[in-house]
């Protein structure tokens, strides 16, 4: 699957996707909102409703030429988590994209519940919302309680309140070059 792509499903976390979405665009990331559904409204977990720009069941999935910088984004939120992670396509989809070198990226329940249906991820070290490293530890992964964490093609994040973060994260891994401006555009560099 080329090119970078956001998931929203009914219950998403607003800030978590919202805030990805912005920081990447500010960055010049190229990036789609997919709604997992046919139904181009999506409505998050706060009752914000969001269209989206492309629909699962229309994106032409195929694998032939993904590199690292083709990416998979996950919000948490609940229940949106728990649609993303009973999504079969979708979850079909992320386990295909990876094996063939894509990378992913999920945020709060997700490295859970989403990320966590990879068969092995031994040497991956991540961070979630607490109660929801189970299953990705029982498949090799380690917990690390920080804000955001990149490990190989695999990029997480703690939660809603670390939203920026984890975006910066992932803007910092598909376009270096664009990290410091867009983190001092937004007045990072200045702590309370």
């Amino acid at each position: 699957m080329k090119g970078v792509y956001l998931f929203l499903a009914d219950g998403f976390e607003d800030i978590e996707a919202l805030a990805t979405h912005d920081v990447l665009r500010r960055g010049g990331v190229p990036l789609q909102l997919v709604s997992i559904s046919e139904d181009p409204f999506v409505v998050s977990s706060h009752g914000l409703t969001i269209g989206a720009e492309a629909f699962l069941p229309d994106l032409e999935i195929s694998h032939a030429g993904t590199t690292e910088k083709d990416l998979m984004i996950f919000p948490g939120g609940m229940p949106g988590t728990k649609h993303l992670a009973a999504c079969k396509p979708l979850v079909a989809a992320m386990k295909a994209h990876y094996a063939a070198g894509g990378s992913l990226a999920a945020i709060c329940a997700a490295p859970g519940l989403v990320l966590g249906q990879l068969d092995d991820l031994s040497g991956v070290t991540f961070t979630c919302f607490d109660g929801f490293a189970t299953l990705p530890e029982s498949k090799g992964a380690v917990f690390a309680p920080k804000a955001a964490i990149r490990s190989g093609r695999i990029i997480t994040g703690r939660s809603a309140g670390h939203a920026v973060a984890f975006a910066l994260e992932i803007l910092r891994f598909l376009r270096p070059e664009k990290y410091e401006e867009v983190r001092e555009a937004l007045f990072l560099q200045w702590t309370a």
